[in-house]
């Protein structure tokens, strides 16, 4: 494997990060005088810790991975978008990824001006290592995978996994957004084998709290640095940090959210398969489920007029005639079997 800094843009390697004011004291003072707050309204008068120290420290309890190891962003998106503007020289180098999986890849590539290579993953949505690396050249900075995968729903293999991180020099990326519905262990405990290995989880799925917006990326030392160099000072609010710090007590609710959702995945399935316009169901570690149907489009549209939404992935590559359902509370999966019965009538 390369030397990170070798991966590294030039420009980032020298840049002098903005220095705000937590950064240069912490702790209490008797007064707080440096950052023009307004002295009023404590404590959302005063700016967040930047590198959100006390929350890390919760996590780090939760994930056994220590605080330097972690970067925590407004979703992770922030972190997805940190890899190319980190490691990636606009019209000059390129990442590879899977295809299909999470499209903010893409995106992200495209705004950073960066060369996407898309390589297939087999007909079962299996991965193949060795076509991979047959797409990674010189300029290849990063790979992207995601396992469990979107909008697949499957594991990919860890042999060929390994095979990637055994023989590509640059940043392989590793997104387990749906990691908590996984009967498989995370790749965390791989990082201390893989300086070059970076594993992105979320708050959004199993945790319910999609709408606060905190993913967490975990890497080297080295790595984190490098995305607190370049991240906006302050780019986790404080009601963020306390809102998280206060659900990460309740990890107990959050097994029994996931044990519900694999319960319901599972009765929904069943009650799937008993369709007759239902080709394929393809086999999910996640909190949702890819369909193959007879005509997706048409069933799409139909949900929608009776205001059940689903995600329409027909257009998407291996995945046409295809509908991915999200696995929903007991009565939010009652209405979908309902009116999809009613259909087949």
């Amino acid at each position: 494997m390369a030397d990170i800094t070798s991966l590294v843009r030039k420009n980032i390697l020298s840049l002098k990060p903005y220095s705000c004011a937590r950064d240069e004291f912490q702790g209490e003072a008797s007064a707080f005088l440096d950052a023009n707050e307004n002295p009023f309204n404590n404590p959302y008068n005063r700016y967040p810790d930047p590198l959100q120290w006390k929350l890390k420290e919760s996590i780090t309890a939760k994930k056994k991975v220590p605080a330097t190891h972690i970067f925590l962003g407004n979703g992770s998106d922030e972190a997805i978008d940190l890899v190319f503007r980190v490691f990636c020289e606009p019209a000059q180098d390129n990442v590879v990824a899977i295809a299909p999986t999470y499209g903010m890849y893409q995106v992200s590539a495209d705004i950073n001006q960066v060369e996407y290579r898309k390589v297939h993953l087999n007909d079962d949505f299996s991965l193949n290592a060795k076509r991979l690396l047959n797409n990674v050249d010189e300029q290849t900075k990063v790979i992207f995978l995601c396992s469990p995968n979107n909008p697949s729903g499957n594991l990919l293999d860890r042999y060929e996994v390994l095979h990637v991180l055994e023989n590509f020099g640059g940043i392989v990326v590793m997104d387990e957004a749906y990691v908590d519905f996984s009967p498989e262990d995370s790749w965390l405990t791989h990082l201390t084998h893989y300086p070059n290995l970076i594993v992105l989880q979320t708050f959004s799925k199993a945790w319910g709290l999609a709408g606060v917006r905190l993913g967490m990326a975990f890497a080297s030392p080295e790595i984190i640095m490098l995305f607190n160099k370049v991240k906006y000072p302050y780019n986790v609010n404080i009601l963020t940090q306390e809102l998280v710090l206060e659900h990460l007590q309740y990890e107990s609710r959050k097994r029994s959210w996931v044990n519900l959702l694999l319960q319901e995945r599972e009765r929904l399935v069943v009650e799937l398969r008993q369709l007759s316009y239902v080709n394929t169901i393809y086999p999910s570690s996640a909190n949702f489920v890819l369909v193959k149907v007879g005509d997706a489009n048409a069933i799409y549209n139909y949900l929608v007029e009776l205001s059940i939404i689903v995600r329409n992935r027909n257009n998407v590559m291996l995945c046409e005639g295809c509908l991915r359902i999200t696995v929903g509370s007991p009565y939010e999966n009652d209405l979908l079997i309902n009116a999809l019965k009613a259909y087949e009538g």
